[in-house]
């Protein structure tokens, strides 16, 4: 009885430090034009190439039209940002995580509090093998969030 309660204790502390996952992304750095003929390998010639070209169809642009074109950019670069898993370390993270405190590896992988985490604490607080079995299963499982 008192292994329930130490666990739900944990659990409810680590809720309340947990901190969420955040990804850091460095914009790419152009370089002037006039560092082309210095460019090293054809990659880096093509990628200042591309940026030149870039930068001519801007100027071309009128100014709702670069207004919808970066709206779309940001749209785009969420869409990857919330796509993005490491698979590899995250994957391994969830699985340790599930070992420990399934619920907890449920909350992180999905990102909020919903159905799967009640169940997933449910299951735990019943009997401690069917939350790690659920929550193997929603890490493994569908990789689309609810």
């Amino acid at each position: 009885m008192s292994s329930r309660y130490f666990t739900l204790i944990l659990l409810l502390v680590t809720l309340a430090v947990s901190t969420t996952n955040a990804a850091i992304v460095y914009p790419a750095t152009v370089v002037p034009a006039e560092s082309e003929a210095t460019a090293t390998n054809p990659t880096e010639a093509e990628a200042l190439a591309a940026a030149r070209e870039y930068r001519e169809s801007l100027n071309a642009m009128s100014g709702k039209e670069r207004r919808q074109l970066k709206r779309e950019q940001r749209k785009a670069v969420k869409a990857a940002l919330t796509d993005y898993q490491d698979a590899s370390t995250n994957t391994i993270l969830l699985v340790i995580l599930a070992i420990l405190l399934p619920p907890v590896a449920v909350l992180v992988h999905q990102g909020e509090i919903n159905s799967k985490f009640w169940i997933a604490l449910l299951l735990t607080l019943l009997f401690y093998l069917p939350g790690l079995i659920y929550a193997l299963l929603v890490i493994f499982g569908n990789n689309y969030k609810k």
